[in-house]
């Protein structure tokens, strides 16, 4: 981004030109998925999210034409790689403008901020990709570690500036309640500012914190990842959950924060503006003092809890007398055959690490809609816990369903699971 002088009628001429283009970059985006995924709306009859949002059911990864999951998992990964069979929606997924990238939210989130705010997050050049049943409850739940009686404090609200007090205000001690006050304001962000070279039409006082980790879950909203360059090698990042950063020991998909302050106050500093401090300085950073707003900050977000699991023991697994036949049998693969619990330890479901799974293996380097797919790296293992109210999953967003996870890591792995497994596991997946 430049940093000279920029004027009222370069921001006309580029909104303008972002309009006229916005078509053309969407049809791609979304042609780019329709090809990857069956994004029909079909709701699983039973699984439902924690506020009652039912799960997308059914592997939706389109595979080449011909093959079968049996076939794919049976050849090596230099045949995929050679005969470049590596079902494209297990690629990296790009953002829908990839070289323009920046923070993107969800429709739903859209409007209710406009509505609780008067404060809009749309922007001029592009709307959210991934359909709506793909995305996590919303507004979700909140549970407190500090106050389990309580069960979702939310009240099904949004929490924003006009009602977090009257939400929380007896719940949290003071400092708690500071932090929340920060978390939901607004401040300037890189597409979000009052600058003519901002992505929004009329000038905003920018992005909460809690923008896309909605009531301190996640909305689903997309960014890239602010550390790598160049820009078509950045990884669109999908907005992970909030909810037990308590037991996590590290934060960001792949930077490795060592504390959730470090990533507080690195989100504002840097990631809010793509990694660029000298853009930062020009539309207005909004620099945390770490003792007095970056503390109590981390302080409420230490507070959110997992969602409750009524099958679980206190040893994170499963309750014999509570759990099904399938979940049983799903819980013995995720620790034997399976290899999950490699990386992911009860009874949280992270061993608070980071893992390459190589899935350069399978696909060679090529470029797709503006970024460049090389592989994946070090990737930061996401607890867990509460994990069917996260969709779409993995780092980048790219698995739509359980079911599309677990065809990934059975193909990654080279796991071979029979058909009966992979359905065991998701089962025991939702009950997690």
């Amino acid at each position: 981004m430049p940093v000279d002088a920029d004027s009222a009628q370069s921001l006309a001429k580029n909104l303008a030109a972002w309009r006229e283009a916005k078509p053309t970059v969407m049809k791609r985006q979304l042609d780019l998925l329709a090809a990857r995924y069956d994004l029909a709306n079909r709701a699983d009859k039973d699984a439902r999210m924690s506020r009652g949002k039912a799960l997308q059911s059914g592997v939706r990864v389109r595979l080449p034409e011909g093959l079968s999951w049996e076939k794919l998992a049976a050849m090596t990964p230099a045949e995929i790689r050679e005969k470049g069979l590596f079902p494209a929606g297990f690629l990296p997924l790009p953002h829908p403008d990839h070289p323009a990238g920046g923070m993107l939210f969800p429709k739903s989130h859209i409007v209710a901020v406009l509505e609780a705010e008067n404060r809009d997050l749309t922007r001029v050049d592009l709307d959210f990709d991934l359909p709506a049943h793909f995305m996590p409850d919303y507004p979700p739940a909140i549970y407190l570690t500090t106050r389990p009686d309580l069960g979702d404090v939310s009240q099904g609200q949004l929490v924003t500036r006009n009602n977090y007090y009257e939400l929380f205000a007896g719940i949290l001690n003071p400092k708690q309640l500071e932090g929340l006050r920060l978390l939901v304001t607004p401040f300037a962000q890189q597409q979000f500012n009052e600058t003519f070279d901002r992505r929004c039409e009329k000038p905003s006082a920018g992005v909460a914190c809690l923008d896309c980790h909605s009531n301190g879950h996640t909305n689903g909203a997309t960014h890239l990842v602010g550390d790598i360059r160049p820009q078509q090698f950045r990884h669109r990042i999908e907005t992970p959950t909030l909810r037990g950063v308590n037991i996590q020991r590290l934060f960001g998909s792949q930077r490795a924060l060592k504390t959730i302050e470090d990533f507080t106050e690195f989100e504002q500093r840097a990631a809010y503006f793509d990694g660029d401090h000298v853009i930062a300085s020009k539309k207005g950073v909004n620099t945390l003092d770490r003792a007095s707003q970056v503390h109590p900050m981390a302080e409420f977000q230490e507070l959110l809890a997992f969602p409750p699991a009524p099958k679980l023991r206190w040893n994170g697994k499963l309750d014999p007398a509570l759990a099904t036949p399938s979940e049983l049998r799903g819980q013995e693969v995720f620790f034997g055959k399976g290899q999950c619990s490699t990386c992911h330890a009860a009874p949280y479901y992270t061993d608070n690490s980071m893992h390459d799974l190589k899935t350069e293996r399978f696909y060679k380097p090529q470029d797709v809609n503006g970024m460049r797919v090389v592989g994946d790296g070090m990737i930061k293992t996401f607890p867990l816990r509460g994990i069917k109210d996260s969709p779409p999953y993995l780092h980048d967003g790219r698995l739509l369903t359980l079911e599309d996870a677990v065809e990934f890591f059975n193909l990654v792995l080279e796991l071979k699971l029979t058909e009966q497994e992979k359905a065991d596991l998701v089962a025991f997946l939702r009950a997690l």
